[in-house]
């Protein structure tokens, strides 16, 4: 068999586990998702972020099969997580606020239509939650004014929750 065809199974083989494990963490997410009741929007956000970072890998992995050298690989991916890091140097809280957004989609029990308290000394916030993205959470207080507070402080913040069904009682 000659070279070409062994690097056309590999790939392949690559696409095939790529689709498998898109498969699986799409199915994760759901049923992390369904389990704590969160919002379509939400839990779509969480997918297509997993999926991006699936085919990251597959294509590192395509271009190894293929020839591409390791060392040349590592240089390519270096330079351009550096050339990231310095553009994000002064925009640091933008990968907080995603990692944080992630973290609230997993393990944090506030979903969108719950009444909270956000407890600070300084400024103390209570309303309905409308929306949670990638970077902010979007609160509507008492006085029908809309606050949005940047997913990385929120992680920080102590919570008061009250379900949205508690509300009614």
């Amino acid at each position: 068999m000659e070279r070409w065809q062994i690097q056309l199974i590999e790939t392949a083989l690559a696409v095939v586990i790529y689709f498998v494990a898109r498969i699986a963490f799409r199915t994760v997410v759901k049923r992390v998702g369904g389990r704590f009741n969160y919002q379509i929007t939400r839990i779509s956000l969480i997918k297509r972020i997993l999926e991006f970072n699936l085919i990251v890998v597959l294509g590192a992995f395509v271009l190894l099969v293929w020839g591409v050298e390791q060392s040349k690989l590592v240089f390519f991916f270096t330079s351009l997580l550096t050339v990231l890091g310095i553009a994000f140097f002064a925009q640091w809280s933008i990968i907080s606020n995603i990692t944080s957004s992630i973290i609230i989609f997993f393990n944090h029990p506030v979903k969108i239509g719950d009444y909270i308290q956000v407890l600070d000394k300084e400024f103390e916030i209570k309303g309905n939650v409308l929306d949670i993205g990638l970077f902010f959470l979007i609160i509507e207080t008492e006085d029908h004014e809309r606050v949005t507070i940047p997913s990385n402080v929120f992680m920080q913040k102590m919570i008061k929750r009250r379900e949205s069904n508690e509300l009614e009682d």
